[in-house]
């Protein structure tokens, strides 16, 4: 094999690593959005809860209020716990791609004997990007329930307001709160 070539087949494999980092990239980009979304909502309820607290307005059903705000925040606490652990993995698999690609390179000059290194390397980062993916799956369960508790809220709370004639026409979808009617 010529020089050239054999300089090429390592550029070639060193180059391959890259699709990985580029997914590495995107995971870590979309996971630190749905933090900082997280951490907005997680400041709006902590306003709101603190408004409840004070007794600033006169409003109905103001205990059920906070529970549900209480247990929002629970929830995203979760949440970002979980958004943060999958971030951490998520540039530890970048980390071990750009490892991988400089591996293969340090294998084209140290031998085929350490030919090990680059696909031990990146078989680790393939499994924590895997994991990270396991960890998101989680949150994502999470948030799917932190929505369908402000849902069912929601729903009782206009059965509250609604007139009774429209909440006798109308199935309820979701039936987890109960919520005494205004007279």
């Amino acid at each position: 094999m010529n020089p050239l070539s054999s300089a090429l087949a390592v550029l070639t494999a060193m180059i391959t690593p890259a699709v990985l980092i580029s997914a590495c990239g995107a995971l870590i980009l979309s996971t630190s959005t749905r933090l900082g979304r997280v951490v907005d909502r997680v400041r709006a309820l902590t306003e709101r809860f603190e408004e409840l607290a004070r007794g600033g307005q006169e409003m109905d059903l103001v205990e059920e209020r906070r529970v549900v705000i209480f247990n929002q925040l629970d929830k995203l606490t979760s949440r970002a716990r979980y958004l943060q652990r999958s971030m951490t993995v998520f540039y530890m698999a970048l980390g071990l791609f750009i490892a991988t690609s400089v591996a293969i390179g340090l294998v084209a000059f140290a031998g085929v004997g350490w030919s090990v290194l680059p696909v031990g390397l990146g078989l680790l980062g393939a499994s924590f990007l895997f994991y990270g993916s396991i960890i998101l799956i989680f949150e994502a369960r999470l948030a799917l329930s932190t929505i369908t508790m402000e849902m069912d809220f929601l729903w009782q709370l206009s059965q509250h307001y609604a007139p009774a004639e429209l909440v006798r026409q109308r199935s309820p979808h979701y039936n987890r709160l109960t919520l005494k009617r205004r007279p």
